[in-house]
């Protein structure tokens, strides 16, 4: 055979090989479809090992030794209260063997019921080297009095400065200077998978400091709900170990700065079951602030109906909830801000302020950070188009106006008048003060008292004038009892009046 020959076999020969690897090449390439290529990463890890890439031990030493002698463990006191149901008196056919009503069988003759004194534990952190400290309101609610007990043993009472009830926070202030703080953080910056550690008085130990990471942003539980109707909630979750008495202590970053307050567990037992929630700084930072300049929060609303997490697919085609980026307006009041800015029923408000919102959450933690007469832009889609318009922000009653701190008499939505001698001693007692007038949806009216109810005590404190019944709503805060009569009538009653209202 020529030499020829022999090279032209040999080409085809070559080339009939190349040919049949790369078709078995392409032929395997469809049956191992989505398998992953030793060496190579997805776009969704570019970036990741950089030169600061991870690896290296964490220590969170530092962290925890700045942080620690800035949280303090709150020990708050509940006296004991007598209620009743609010209905007249039963006869009890044992009251003249055993010496009148107040016996052991009253409660089952409508008598009078005791709650005992009730003691609590809770954390908080300390913001200002004068002595204001952030702690959740549910930690300090209804309390006649706390103490507050700093890592040194060092222990001051409290005084409540204001509460939140929709984002859960409370301002505590205790007569101290020179006191080591926290420096905040940017809860914006907090990122999944970062490290972050928890300090606070767990289960009534002292100060303990735990670790985790961040597993999730922007989570809303509706547990605020049972303290507001205007909750405010887009929470930092982690798995950091959270227990009860933890509630009001810090979350921290490795660099030591406050990005968020320990509010709440997600737990079928109430102990530390794998998630926890805080409360974003920079919503911490704005209520704070309202709260030490103006005695209130100052919250704006955009005005708008929106469609909550969780919906099923029944509900959301009861409302006309369509699917799509961004958050569903369900309606828009007339009166309010967004109504103003030409927003309507079925857009989807997607960006804040150029920050995107994927949810309602995300959009009430952007929203919560302004104030009544803020401008911001707002960008919404509406038949597949986007667009962006200027909003200027309202309170709650559709105004740009700031909300006045009010106290606890002015918070009761009711006109009152001190009873005069003739009515006392017609009704056996030795004053009062009557309620005259009653305000539409103030606490009065929410608490059912009718007008003309006298009180005669307030919290067990005797109100014989209005002077007295200033005095003692003074510095009251949370849920009161007021006991009193109607004139006229022989049965006495408590009435629980919670004054913490809504902004």
């Amino acid at each position: 055979m020529k030499l020829k020959d022999i090279l032209v076999i040999m080409g085809i020969s070559a080339t009939t090989a190349i040919a049949s690897v790369w078709g078995y090449g392409k032929w395997m390439q469809n049956k191992t479809a989505g398998m992953q290529e030793a060496g190579k990463l997805p776009v969704n890890y570019a970036g990741f090992f950089g030169k600061s890439a991870g690896g290296d031990a964490v220590n969170f030493e530092q962290p925890a030794m700045a942080a620690t002698p800035a949280v303090v463990h709150i020990k708050t006191r509940t006296k004991a209260k007598q209620l009743s149901n609010n209905l007249p008196k039963k006869s009890n056919p044992f009251g003249d063997f055993f010496g009148g009503g107040d016996d052991l069988f009253g409660d089952l003759f409508g008598g009078p019921r005791i709650i005992p004194e009730q003691r609590a534990s809770g954390s908080g952190v300390i913001i200002s080297q004068d002595g204001y400290i952030v702690t959740n309101n549910h930690v300090v609610a209804d309390a006649d009095e706390i103490n507050i007990t700093l890592p040194n043993k060092k222990t001051y009472k409290g005084t409540v400065i204001g509460t939140d009830p929709s984002s859960d926070l409370a301002v505590v202030k205790i007569d101290a200077t020179g006191l080591p703080y926290l420096v905040y953080g940017n809860s914006d910056e907090a990122k999944l998978g970062q490290w972050v550690l928890a300090i606070g008085y767990p289960l009534n130990l002292d100060v303990t400091v735990t670790a985790g990471i961040i597993s999730a942003k922007s989570r809303s539980i509706n547990i605020n709900d049972r303290q507001s109707q205007t909750p405010v909630e887009s929470f930092i979750q982690t798995d950091a170990a959270v227990n009860p008495g933890n509630s009001g202590g810090a979350l921290i970053n490795t660099n030591g700065e406050l990005i968020g307050i320990n509010s709440a567990i997600a737990s079928g037992t109430g102990y530390y079951a794998g998630v926890s929630y805080a409360i974003p700084v920079n919503i911490v930072k704005k209520v704070v602030n309202d709260i030490i300049k103006y005695g209130t929060v100052q919250r704006a609303f955009i005005g708008i109906s929106y469609a909550r997490e969780g919906l099923s697919d029944e509900e959301k085609k009861k409302e006309g909830i369509k699917e799509g980026d961004g958050v569903y307006v369900i309606d828009v009041p007339e009166g309010g801000a967004a109504n103003a800015a030409g927003i309507k029923k079925g857009d989807f408000i997607t960006k804040l302020n150029g920050t995107k919102v994927n949810s309602g959450p995300e959009m009430v933690e952007q929203v919560a950070r302004y104030k009544p007469g803020d401008k911001i832009t707002i960008t919404y889609e509406r038949n597949g188009k986007e667009n962006t318009v200027n909003i200027i922000l309202k309170n709650k009653i559709n105004t740009t106006a700031f909300v006045k701190s009010q106290s606890a008499l002015e918070k009761l939505g009711a006109t009152f008048e001190t009873v005069d001698k003739k009515t006392a001693t017609a009704n056996e007692i030795s004053g009062g003060v009557s309620v005259k007038k009653i305000v539409k949806d103030g606490a009065i009216q929410k608490s059912r008292i009718q007008e003309g109810f006298v009180i005669t005590a307030v919290n067990g404190n005797d109100i014989n004038t209005l002077d007295d019944l200033k005095e003692i709503l003074k510095n009251a805060h949370g849920t009161v009892y007021f006991d009193g009569i109607y004139p006229g009538f022989s049965e006495s009653y408590r009435y629980p009046v919670r004054i913490d209202n809504e902004d």
